[in-house]
C-alpha cells in the first residue's frame, strides 16, 4: 500500500489551478517537469486543459491507473475528496491543503472527520497541512516545493513544512543530494513510525534523517526505531526541548524530567542518533550516507596547520574517541619525505608551505596503518597549496576508511568543497563539525555491536501492591503514604529501612525503645511530598525522651504550615550509618509512559541535576548504563581511600522499581530519596519512599 506514493502509475491532482503560483498549479508543474513517467490527471470542474494535459472535471472521471492524490482543495472539501477516490479505489493520498487542526476551532473537527474517512475507507494519507512528497529517483515531485532534490542516498522526512522547504534549498546549494523527501504535515494517519518502515525498505535510501516536533505514539515510535536501526542509520533533530510542565511536577523525579527527557532516553534505547541542530543533522546524515562506517575510535588527522590539528586533537578526546598512535613504520615513513619542520606524530602537521602533492601522500601512508580507524583532512588556505588539487587527491584516495575532509575559509575553498560533496566526501568549514560527525558514527557502531535484548523483570509480590492499590481507589486516593509505598518497594525485592508507625509521642517514644537509638523521625502524610520543607524530618535522636518531644514539635510545626494535610503520624526509623546518598525515581510520560531516574540525592537534587534516565521496562545493562552515566559516578567508585559502593545493588533497585510499573501502569510517579549505598556488598536501602497513582481513568 505505501509503495503506491513512491512508484504510482498515475497521480491525480484534485483541487489542479490555471494559475501560476496557485498551489494546485505548481504541483502540477512540478508532476510534469521532473522526469515522471507516470500520467498526471489535473482535476478542475471548470478549466479544460493545465500546462497542455487535459484536466478532469470530477474524480470520478479519473481512469484506473492512478494510484495517487494529491489534495489541493478547501479544507471542507477535502472529507468528501477522501471518500471519492477511495470509491475509484485510488488509496493512497498527500492532503496539502491546510486549515485545520494547525488552526483549532472548525479545524479541529474537520481533522477529525478527516481521520475518521481514513478508519472507513482505508485510503492512507499523509498531511492535511503539509508540503508534499518527492523521489528524485523516480523523477516524482507531488509538492508545490520550488525545487526537486538532487539523487542521493538520504530519506528525509519533516513534520514541519517550512523546515521542508528550507533544508531543500539549503541542500541544491550544497550537492546533497535525497532518495526520498516526506512531509508529514499534521500526522492525521501516516506518522513518523510507518514513515520509518518505509525507508527501512527502500533501495535508494542508505540513511534516514528527520525533522520531529513530537511523535504520536512512544512506544510504537521505539519498537520500530529499534527494528530499523539494525539496517539502516536513523538521525533526527528534536525539536521543543524545554518544558514548563515540569515545574509543577510534584516528585523530585517529574520536576527533573522536563518535556525532552523521554526523547533523550527513548531515542539512545532505540539507537536512534539524535542531533541538536540543522547543521549537525546534515554533517552526520552525509558522512553516513558517504562514507564506509568507523570500526573503531582511533582517529588521525593530516593538516598543513597546527592550531587546527589541536582542536581537532581536543575535540576527538572529548567526544570520546582517541588519536590513533601510529605506527613506527608510518612515521619512517613519513619523515623521508616531509619537510624537517613537519610534525609526523599524530596530527601529522605537514606544514603551511607544503604542496598538494604532499597532502596526498601523507594521507595514502596514514590510510595504510592498521592503528588508524578513521581520518581527517584539515586545508588552511594558503598561497602555496592549490584546494582543488587537494580535494582532487582527497576524493581519489583509495581506502575502506571513512575520510573527512575539512576546507576551512570560504572564497578561496568554496570550490573544492562543492567538488568534495558532488564526488561523495563529506566536506566540512570547521573541523568540530567533522568531529562530531565522526562521534555519531562511532555511537552507530557501538550500537550495532550491540545485541537486542529484552528486558529484564523482576517478579515481586503483586497481590501486596493490587490490595494497596485497590484500598486506595475505593476512597478515591491518589498519594500513597510512606508505609505503603514502603511495602510496594519491598514487595519488588527493594530493601527500606526499619520503620515503625506512631500516632502520639507515647507509641513514638516505644518505637524508638524497640528499634534502638538513635532513630530518625519523619511525618507520615500522603499529602506532604517533601517532608523536610516543613521540618517534618528529624535524625539523630539519641533517646525515647528526646523521640517524644520531637513527635510534639513536628506534629504541631507542620499543623501550623499545613493545617488542611491530613497526618497519620510520624514514622520513627533506624538511622543507617555511612553510605551515598542517591535517588532513584519514576514519573509517566504522556508519549512513552514510565520514565526511570537515578542520579545523586538527596534534599539538591533538584540544584544539582545529576541524574539520567531510561523509558521502561529496561535491562540490565540499561540499569548499569544510569548509574555510571552521573557526573558522580566516580564518587560512587571511591576516592580518596573510600570503598566503592554497591554498584550491582543499585542496578537492582533501579531493575525492581521498573518492574514494578511495568507490572502496575497506574502508578504516575514515585521517589525514592535517598536511595543510599552502602559499600560493596552491603546493598542499598531505601530511606524515604513515594508514590501516587494516576487518576482512574488515566489522566494526569
Amino acid at each position: 500500500m505505501l509503495k503506491a506514493f513512491f512508484n504510482p502509475r498515475g497521480v491525480a491532482v484534485v483541487g489542479a489551478s490555471t494559475k501560476p503560483g496557485k498551489v494546485g498549479h505548481d504541483i502540477v508543474a512540478n508532476l510534469k517537469n521532473y522526469g515522471y513517467n507516470g500520467g498526471v490527471y489535473p482535476i478542475n470542474p471548470k478549466a479544460k486543459e493545465i500546462l497542455g494535459l487535459p484536466v478532469f472535471k470530477n474524480i470520478d472521471q479519473l481512469p484506473d491507473e492512478v494510484d495517487l492524490a494529491v489534495v489541493a482543495v478547501a479544507p471542507a472539501m477535502v472529507v468528501t475528496s477522501i471518500y471519492e477516490l477511495a470509491q475509484k479505489n485510488i488509496m493512497a493520498c498527500v492532503v496539502v491543503s491546510s486549515g485545520f487542526k494547525e488552526v483549532g476551532g472548525e479545524g479541529t473537527q474537520l481533522e477529525k472527520d478527516l481521520a475518521k474517512a481514513c478508519q472507513e475507507t482505508g485510503v492512507r494519507i499523509i498531511g492535511p497541512n503539509c508540503v508534499g512528497i518527492m523521489d528524485s529517483f523516480q523523477g516524482l515531485n507531488a509538492s508545490f516545493a520550488a525545487g526537486m532534490p538532487n539523487k542521493g542516498h538520504i530519506g528525509f522526512f519533516s513534520q514541519s513544512g517550512a523546515m521542508c522547504l528550507a533544508i531543500l534549498d539549503w541542500s541544491l546549494d550544497n550537492a546533497i543530494g535525497f532518495s526520498k523527501f516526506i512531509s508529514l504535515g499534521n500526522k492525521v494517519d501516516l506518522t513518523e513510525t510507518e514513515i520509518l518502515h518505509l525507508l527501512a525498505e527502500d533501495e535508494d535510501t542508505r540513511v534516514i534523517m528527520g525533522y520531529l516536533e513530537a511523535v504520536e505514539d512512544g512506544k510504537k515510535f521505539m519498537k520500530a526505531a529499534a527494528e530499523v536501526t539494525r539496517k539502516k542509520p536513523v538521525v533526527l533533530l528534536k525539536s521543543g526541548v524545554t518544558s514548563a510542565g515540569a515545574k509543577a511536577a510534584s516528585s523530585h523525579t517529574g520536576a527533573l524530567a522536563g518535556a525532552d527527557a523521554a526523547y533523550e532516553a527513548a531515542f539512545s534505547q532505540c539507537g536512534v542518533l539524535r542531533v541538536h541542530t540543522v547543521r549537525q543533522l546534515f554533517n552526520l546524515a552525509q558522512a553516513l550516507a558517504r562514507q564506509p562506517l568507523l570500526a573503531g575510535p582511533a582517529m588521525a588527522i593530516v593538516t598543513n596547520s597546527g592550531g587546527p590539528g589541536i582542536i581537532a586533537a581536543d575535540s576527538v578526546e572529548k567526544l570520546g574517541m582517541h588519536m590513533a598512535g601510529l605506527r613506527p613504520e608510518t612515521v619512517d615513513e613519513l619523515r623521508s619525505f616531509l619537510p624537517s619542520i613537519a610534525s609526523v606524530y599524530n596530527p601529522v602537521d605537514i606544514t603551511g608551505g607544503a604542496a598538494a602533492e604532499l597532502y596526498g601522500r601523507s594521507l595514502s601512508i596514514t590510510a595504510e596503518d592498521p592503528n588508524v580507524d578513521g581520518l581527517m583532512v584539515i586545508l588552511s588556505p594558503t598561497a602555496t597549496v592549490d584546494p582543488r588539487e587537494v580535494a582532487r587527491l582527497i576524493c581519489e584516495e583509495k581506502t575502506n576508511k571513512p575520510i573527512f575532509s575539512v576546507l576551512m575559509g570560504r572564497h578561496s575553498v568554496e570550490e573544492s568543497r562543492i567538488y568534495c560533496m558532488e564526488q561523495g566526501m563529506p566536506a566540512y568549514d570547521f573541523p568540530e563539525d567533522a568531529v562530531q560527525a565522526m562521534a555519531g558514527m562511532m555511537q552507530y557502531r557501538k550500537w550495532l555491536n550491540t545485541k537486542p535484548k529484552p528486558p529484564d523483570l523482576v517478579e515481586g509480590k503483586k497481590e501486596v501492591v493490587q490490595g494497596i492499590i485497590n484500598e486506595m481507589r475505593a476512597v478515591k486516593r491518589r498519594e500513597m503514604s510512606e508505609t505503603e509505598a514502603r511495602e510496594c518497594f519491598k514487595a519488588y525485592g527493594i530493601n527500606v529501612a526499619q520503620s515503625i508507625p506512631a500516632a502520639t509521642s507515647d507509641e513514638a517514644a516505644a518505637a524508638a525503645e524497640k528499634l534502638g537509638c538513635p532513630v530518625v523521625m519523619k511525618i507520615d502524610s500522603p499529602a506532604i511530598s517533601h517532608k523536610s520543607d516543613v521540618g517534618g524530618v528529624k535524625v539523630g535522636l539519641k533517646t525515647p525522651d528526646e523521640v517524644a518531644r520531637a513527635f510534639l514539635e513536628m506534629t504541631s510545626r507542620v499543623s501550623r504550615l499545613k493545617p488542611n494535610a491530613w497526618v497519620r503520624g510520624v514514622l520513627v526509623q533506624e538511622m543507617v550509618q555511612g553510605g551515598r546518598e542517591t535517588i532513584a525515581g519514576v514519573t509517566k510520560d504522556p508519549q512513552f509512559g514510565h520514565l526511570i531516574m537515578f542520579g545523586l540525592g538527596g534534599i539538591y537534587v533538584e540544584v544539582m541535576k545529576d541524574v539520567s534516565f531510561k523509558v521502561a521496562p529496561i535491562t540490565r545493562e540499561d540499569a548499569d548504563q544510569m548509574v555510571k552515566s552521573i557526573n558522580a559516578f566516580p564518587l560512587l567508585r571511591g576516592v580518596r581511600g573510600e570503598p566503592p559502593a554497591d554498584m550491582a545493588a543499585l542496578s537492582d533497585a533501579i531493575l525492581s522499581l521498573a518492574s514494578l510499573v511495568t507490572d502496575f501502569p497506574e502508578v504516575s510517579e514515585a521517589d525514592i530519596n535517598p536511595l543510599l549505598v552502602l559499600p560493596r556488598g552491603q546493598g542499598a536501602m531505601a530511606v524515604d519512599a513515594r508514590l501516587s497513582l494516576s487518576r482512574p481513568n488515566g489522566e494526569e
